[in-house]
């Protein structure tokens, strides 16, 4: 359901109700505290590198998004001010290809969060003309491989990193 303000609402297998909607570059505060609630294991995974915090330079990027080519989807709770999870769709120069990444907050994690905003992001690619959707992901993250799995991802070896995996749907 659309709502008046570009939102959408999704309800997870758990009945935890998602206001979705694009980012906007006023919403950098908002991210870096998000972002400071996500484990730091589960940030390791979602920007494939050990990190602390989530910078200014790197929030700015993540704010400040073409809405064309790129989209960054936030999800708020009921509240409608604290941020859930993030999910970021990049496509290529042709719509051919784009990459997806995704991260939920630490205390909102098994709750079904992920499974309804990848299934979100690809349907925004699909409408978008994207045929391929991947992701990287570390080996080790087993609960986002399996919930790509899930949805019809299939798994190869990175070609370049034993250590990751690329997972790519075929989008109809």
């Amino acid at each position: 359901m659309t709502n008046e303000n570009g939102s959408h609402d999704l309800v997870t297998r758990t009945g935890l109700v998602l206001h979705v909607r694009p980012v906007r570059p006023g919403d950098e505060k908002a991210l870096a505290e998000f972002f400071s609630r996500v484990a730091p294991e589960d940030l390791r995974f979602r920007f494939l590198a050990s990190m602390k915090e989530v910078g200014h330079e790197r929030l700015i990027a993540m704010t400040h998004v073409d809405h064309h080519q790129t989209e960054h989807f936030l999800a708020f709770a009921e509240d409608g001010k604290s941020i859930v999870a993030t999910a970021m769709v990049a496509c290529d120069a042709n719509f051919e290809r784009a990459e997806i990444a995704i991260s939920v907050r630490a205390n909102d994690k098994h709750k079904g969060v992920a499974w309804e905003l990848l299934r979100y992001a690809a349907d925004h690619a699909q409408a978008k003309g994207v045929k391929i959707l991947e992701a990287i992901e570390s080996r080790e993250n087993n609960e986002a491989l399996g919930v790509e799995r899930e949805q019809g991802f299939v798994a190869t070896s990175h070609p370049d990193d034993p250590s990751l995996v690329q997972i790519r749907k075929t989008l109809a």
